[in-house]
């Protein structure tokens, strides 16, 4: 990776979770650890600034030592809502992106989106698993805010209409493909807490 570009990083649990009877799905307990805790993990080790995104629960996610910032609006716009207010808060060139309910992501594989991006001098890099993109990973250039700014003003919600607005690439992990393994409902929940140990 390029030293030269420090990164900020946000970890985006502003969502309602309305597939898990709406609680809070980073502070959910997976393996004995909040959720969040296993990407609080992997981006610590790469960003050189860390950001959680919430929207409620915000003295919860203090406990975790780094700073909390919430959308602009309380109408839970989205996971664009969310990195337009990590754009606004970070400090540096680039962030790097994730949801809080992929436990099995590394540090290793944070590090090969940024690394893409650069090599490509991309605005985006985008995760692939093999058979589809997974928007809310990637690294983008922070130079993208106010053209955020706008595709939201617009009233737009949708992630992968605005990154196709940009030149993006997509970063091909089909090798690894557990890395995105989410959790949406109370019952993945169960079943990926037995499937072995992490």
């Amino acid at each position: 990776m390029n030293k030269q570009s420090k990164v900020s990083g946000v970890i985006l649990a502003g969502g309602l979770a309305r597939r898990m009877n709406k609680q809070d799905k980073g502070l959910v307990d997976f393996k004995g650890r909040a959720m969040i805790s296993y990407a609080v993990q992997a981006m610590a080790a790469v960003a050189d600034e860390l950001l959680i995104n919430a929207n409620r629960h915000i003295e919860q996610y203090q406990a975790f030592a780094y700073p909390v910032i919430s959308d602009a609006t309380s109408d839970f716009d989205g996971p664009l809502a969310g990195i337009y207010a990590a754009l606004n808060a970070c400090q540096n060139d680039v962030l790097l992106v994730m949801p809080c309910d992929s436990p099995f992501i590394t540090s290793e594989g944070l590090t090969t989106l940024l690394h893409e991006r650069a090599q490509a001098d991309a605005d985006i890099a985008v995760a692939f698993d093999g058979e589809r993109l997974h928007p809310v990973f990637l690294a983008l250039k922070t130079a993208l805010k106010d053209s955020l700014q706008t595709y939201l003003a617009q009233g737009e919600r949708k992630i992968d209409r605005w990154i196709e607005q940009h030149h993006w690439v997509k970063v091909d992990f089909s090798a690894s493909p557990e890395f995105f393994e989410n959790i949406n409902t109370l019952e993945q929940l169960q079943q990926l807490s037995t499937k072995g140990e992490l």
